[in-house]
């Protein structure tokens, strides 16, 4: 989680929303992102999305057998599915999102069990700087404005 917190600050130093996503496979890390919506104008750009096309490069195919995933905030609808149709088997989140996660707070996409694969997902790892590096961001945010 510690390198998905460095992810997350690089993002939040870009301008934007400080969430970094880190996957590991066999202990070794094999992609990394932050968030980059604002920076490629593309709303699709979220660290999760963007650290699953680096890993399903890395290893030649989009499924991700073997893989886990860790996360400083819970991921919304669209990365929850993301996770679940690249095959990742564990998910670590820092700090759960009450107003959009889909890991357990509004939806629980990764374990629905109509679904062909289900994810098991571990919270809190890191919550407290996780949670702080988002608050931060945002109070920061709303004074400049």
């Amino acid at each position: 989680m510690q390198e998905a917190l460095k992810e997350a600050k690089a993002a939040a130093a870009e301008g934007e929303v400080p969430i970094g996503a880190v996957i590991v496979r066999g202990g070794e890390i094999i992609a990394r992102a932050h968030n980059r919506t604002e920076q490629a104008k593309d709303p699709t750009a979220h660290a999760e999305i963007l650290a699953i096309r680096e890993a399903a490069a890395r290893l030649g195919g989009w499924r991700l057998p073997g893989c886990s995933m860790y996360v400083t905030v819970e991921p919304c609808s669209m990365c929850a599915g993301a996770i679940v149709w690249s095959r990742i088997e564990r998910l670590y989140i820092g700090a759960m999102d009450p107003k959009a996660g889909a890991c357990g707070s509004l939806y629980n996409i990764p374990c629905d069990s109509r679904l062909n694969h289900n994810v098991e997902i571990e919270t809190g790892l890191m919550g407290e700087e996780c949670s702080r590096l988002m608050k931060d961001f945002f109070r920061k945010l709303r004074t400049e404005e």
